[in-house]
């Protein structure tokens, strides 16, 4: 059973749940509308428009909207402010930053926050720095929470959506700090032998397309 049949938060693994809602760019359904024509997306809720952090979080993202896009993922904001307050917020961070916003903000009246788990304790209706990362089959893949007085990394969601994508697509792991791992580098990690035979046979063919530790720790380059 899911966390949305339980009526919990919704978990890494879950179908993210459908919902209606009103942005910058008109009303959509999550996730239809989002991965239509096989598009993965991130969702990131900020605290509150016109605020420091969140302004920097917001040109950090459009400015690598384009590196989304060559991944097929889209950007999707969020947080507790009316439609006109987000728009009057692009607009001054066009004006005073030189930099156009490319993708929607959902404004929203604190119930897809609720239904996401993205509330601030303590703080009201705040939102929390949150991220989803989803797949072209709407499945959440990826969660990170970020406190409000804490800007996230845009370079690390990047590569997070990267990495996710290549694990898919050669079914493979990835390690940390990939593309630049201090013991591989830019390999990636084969998946652990899951019997005897397979673990000899791994051994007995390390050194052609593939390097190895041990049975258990195996990498090779893309």
């Amino acid at each position: 059973m899911s966390s949305e049949e339980k009526g919990g938060i919704p978990l890494i693994g879950d179908k993210f749940p459908k919902m209606e809602v009103t942005t910058t760019f008109g009303p959509m359904t999550l996730p239809d509308d989002a991965i239509k024509g096989g598009n993965w997306f991130v969702l990131f809720s900020h605290p509150a428009d016109f605020t420091p952090v969140c302004t920097t979080e917001f040109h950090a993202f459009a400015v690598r909207n384009d590196q989304f896009q060559e991944l097929n993922t889209r950007l999707i904001g969020l947080s507790i402010d009316q439609v006109f307050s987000h728009i009057k917020w692009t607009e001054w961070i066009k004006d005073n930053l030189d930099t156009e916003i490319p993708f929607p903000i959902i404004a929203d009246h604190g119930a897809v926050g609720k239904r996401l788990g993205m509330i601030h304790p303590g703080k009201g209706s705040n939102t929390v720095r949150a991220v989803f990362i989803v797949d072209s089959k709407g499945i959440i893949r990826l969660i990170i929470y970020y406190p409000q007085e804490i800007g996230r990394n845009m370079d690390e969601i990047v590569r997070a959506v990267k990495a996710l994508q290549l694990a898919d697509k050669e079914k493979v792991a990835i390690p940390a700090n990939w593309p630049n791992n201090e013991l591989f580098g830019d390999h990636v990690i084969i998946p652990p032998a899951k019997d005897v035979k397979t673990a000899k046979e791994r051994l007995a063919n390390a050194g052609k397309d593939y390097e190895c530790l041990d049975w258990w720790l195996c990498h090779k380059k893309l």
